[in-house]
C-alpha cells in the first residue's frame, strides 16, 4: 500500500517539555538531512511569540543534543509558524486551517496531556483540518490497557 506522506506538521505542546527535550532536536536532525520539506506549525498554550518559541528551541537543541540552525536551507519548507491560544477555543483551531493553507494531508502530533486528545480532535475536526489528515498521540497514556482504549 503506498500511502502518501503528510505535506505539513503541527504540532500541540509547542512549549512544552517533551517538545524542548525531544521533538525539537528530532526536527533539527530531521532539517539537517533533508527530510523536513513540509511547513511546521507548533500550537502553544497562549503567553508565547515565536521569538520566545525559538529561543525555547535554541536552548533544548543546546541542551539535548543538535546545533541550533537559525534559518532552515532554501530547499526546505520546514519553517515554524507559531500559535498561541488555547485548545478550548474555535479560532485557534481556525487559525490552523488558515496556515495549513493548501496542505492537503496534515500530520497533527499530541504531544499534549491525554486528557485533552478528545478535544482538539474534535474542534480540529469542527475546523475542517482532518479530512486526509493523520493524528499522532505521545505515547504513554493511560495506565493499563482498558485506560488507554477509554482515552
Amino acid at each position: 500500500m503506498n500511502v502518501p506522506h503528510s505535506d505539513a506538521l503541527v504540532f500541540f505542546g509547542a512549549t512544552g517539555d517533551l517538545a524542548h527535550k525531544k521533538i525539537f532536536p528530532s526536527l533539527q536532525a530531521m532539517i539537517k538531512r533533508g527530510h523536513l520539506n513540509v511547513p511546521v506549525i507548533g500550537v502553544a498554550k497562549a503567553g508565547w511569540n515565536l521569538d520566545q518559541l525559538r529561543a525555547r528551541a535554541r536552548d533544548g537543541l543546546e541542551k539535548f543534543g543538535g546545533e541550533w540552525m537559525p534559518r532552515p536551507s532554501k530547499s526546505s519548507a520546514g519553517c515554524c509558524v507559531m500559535l498561541t491560544a488555547t485548545t478550548k477555543t474555535p479560532a485557534t483551531f481556525q487559525s490552523i486551517r488558515k496556515e495549513l493553507g493548501s496542505a492537503q494531508r496534515p500530520a497533527h502530533y499530541l504531544a499534549i496531556p491525554p486528557a485533552l486528545f478528545g478535544l482538539v480532535v474534535e474542534q480540529l475536526a469542527k475546523a475542517d483540518c482532518t479530512n486526509g489528515a493523520r493524528v499522532i498521540v505521545e505515547k504513554p497514556f493511560g495506565h493499563d490497557l482498558a485506560s488507554a482504549q477509554a482515552l
